[in-house]
């Protein structure tokens, strides 16, 4: 690598360093973190930590930036992680409408016993009902579904 800004080889992304980790590790902590406290966090200069955020921006080691959110305040009161299993075929299509319902948090393409995991957030019991026996199960390309209802759950980022 010639530089810090020159950081692709035979056009491949370089891996981040420990610098750039100690950024991103700053911004995960606080995602408003001014510049001042990054470089600070990171033990290098304000230009250097434009100058890495702006690279690992560029090259989508950082992909966004989003607020941390308690889903009992939104009106989410009842969370689940949903196993499914799926025409693993249609997965692209299964993914997008996945991605429609308002409820669905996340989801993860797995491999063992089941293909799909979810995180999906409802108002209540009663909602989340709806979701996994009404809207999930109506998806052709669903094979099953096991639902472990969260009753605490912790970020640890």
């Amino acid at each position: 690598m010639s530089s810090d800004g020159d950081r692709r080889m035979d056009g491949m992304r370089a891996q981040a360093d420990d610098v750039d980790l100690r950024i991103v590790q700053e911004l995960r902590r606080d995602g408003r973190a001014s510049i001042t406290a990054v470089a600070e966090a990171a033990h290098i200069s304000r230009a250097n930590a434009y100058a890495r955020l702006a690279r690992l921006l560029e090259d989508g080691v950082i992909t966004g930036f989003t607020a941390k959110v308690d889903p009992r305040l939104t009106g989410r009161g009842s969370s689940a992680y949903v196993t499914m299993r799926v025409d693993q075929a249609s997965w692209q299509e299964l993914r997008e409408r996945l991605g429609q319902i308002p409820e669905v948090e996340h989801i993860a393409l797995v491999g063992g016993d089941f293909d799909v995991l979810l995180l999906v957030r409802a108002r209540d019991n009663e909602d989340l009902r709806r979701v996994v026996l009404e809207e999930l199960t109506a998806i052709p390309s669903v094979k099953d579904t096991k639902t472990a209802l969260i009753f605490e759950d912790h970020d640890t980022r």
